[in-house]
Parts: C-alpha cells; sequence; structure tokens
C-alpha cells in the first residue's frame, strides 16, 4: 500500500508565494516519477511540473519561471515552490507519482490534493 499526503496549500494574495509538499509513505521499492498536476473548477485535470528520477523536469508553459520542482529521495518528498502567483492559478493541486512495490510493477498513485486559492 502506498500513500501521497500533501501539505502546504491555502490563501495567498496575488504575487505572493506558497510552498507545497508531497510525502509518499508505504511499501515502496522505488519512485519513478513524482510531480504536481492542478485542477481548478469547472477544468480539466492538467500537468503542472513533474520530475522523474531519471530525465528531465518538466513544466506547464504557465508556470515557467514561477514554480519549482524539487526532490528529497531519501524523504520521498516532492516540493513545489509557486512564486508570484495569480489568481488564474487557484486550483486542487495534486501530487502524483509512479511507484513500484516489492509485490507491484510501476503504479499511477494519487494524493487527495490541497487547495490553492490566490486572491486578494
Amino acid at each position: 500500500q502506498v500513500q501521497l499526503v500533501e501539505s502546504g496549500g491555502g490563501l495567498v494574495q496575488p504575487g505572493g508565494s506558497l510552498r507545497l509538499s508531497c510525502e509518499a509513505s508505504g511499501s515502496i521499492f522505488s519512485i519513478l516519477t513524482m510531480g504536481w498536476y492542478r485542477q481548478a473548477p469547472g477544468e480539466q485535470r492538467e500537468m503542472v511540473a513533474t520530475m522523474p528520477t531519471v530525465g528531465r523536469t518538466n513544466y506547464a508553459d504557465s508556470v515557467k519561471g514561477r514554480f519549482i520542482i524539487s526532490r528529497d529521495n531519501t524523504k520521498n518528498t516532492v516540493y513545489l515552490q509557486m512564486n508570484s502567483l495569480k489568481p488564474e492559478d487557484t486550483a486542487i493541486y495534486y501530487c502524483n507519482a509512479v511507484i513500484s512495490t516489492m509485490k507491484t510493477a510501476p503504479m499511477n498513485y494519487w494524493g487527495k490534493g490541497t487547495l490553492v486559492t490566490v486572491s486578494s
């Protein structure tokens, strides 16, 4: 069993910053990639940033230059530093990871989400 638990969401004014965290726990054998997705009201879920264990980090065009994804592999944790936040960044942010366990091939896991609201 693998769980992803996000933290760090909240209300912030335009131009402000927030840092999201997501820790993976359970019977983890290997983490192939970790990342963040978001879903605004009435919209489809979209990729924000992904960081594979091997390979290139990816960002959505809308957040390039403002958001930074990072990982602490010793803690199975991924972070999302969000700067210069805009009202259009308001959404539920979901942590995502592709993880293999001792008993399963790599599978896709999701956290429950954390709400980020950018408003004055």
